[in-house]
């Protein structure tokens, strides 16, 4: 039975079924719910071409407010299962911070929603429950 598990949210209804999975299958262990803010996000936002940083701080400061409502959401749901979470977020690139924060804090098990992609938009895109999977030095239970 795991100790710590680590549940990557975002605003998919397939990270809340992660969440409500984590919550069900293993209520007695640490459960870390972990958003992860991708910087690409905010050069995209600012529509920065290699100079101004026009308005960098707020677009930032927006996302980093994002997190934290999704965050508090995270912990809401978990208490209607009687599970108190903890939470965090970190900046990076999705998939290499779930892994990063996985290894660093004594995660032994990742529970994380798959988006469903199938086909050619799997191909191109890839997927990060795949890439955490592949990378994950525990076991990883991807939610359907």
């Amino acid at each position: 039975m795991p100790e710590h598990v680590l549940v990557p949210v975002d605003d998919s209804d397939r990270s809340t079924q992660a969440l409500d999975f984590a919550c069900k299958e293993y209520p007695n262990a640490r459960i870390t719910a972990l958003n992860v803010l991708d910087p690409g996000d905010f050069y995209a936002a600012t529509g920065i071409e290699g100079g101004a940083m026009a308005n960098y701080d707020q677009i930032q400061e927006h996302h980093e407010n994002r997190a934290e409502e999704l965050l508090k959401q995270a912990r809401e749901r978990a208490a209607e299962h009687g599970v108190e979470i903890e939470t965090e977020h970190v900046v990076g690139g999705i998939s290499r911070s779930i892994v990063n924060y996985a290894e660093e804090h004594g995660v032994d098990h990742i529970a994380i929603g798959s988006h469903g992609r199938t086909g050619a938009s799997r191909i191109l895109l890839g997927s990060v429950a795949e890439t955490v999977a592949r990378r994950s030095p525990v076991p990883v239970t991807i939610v359907r």
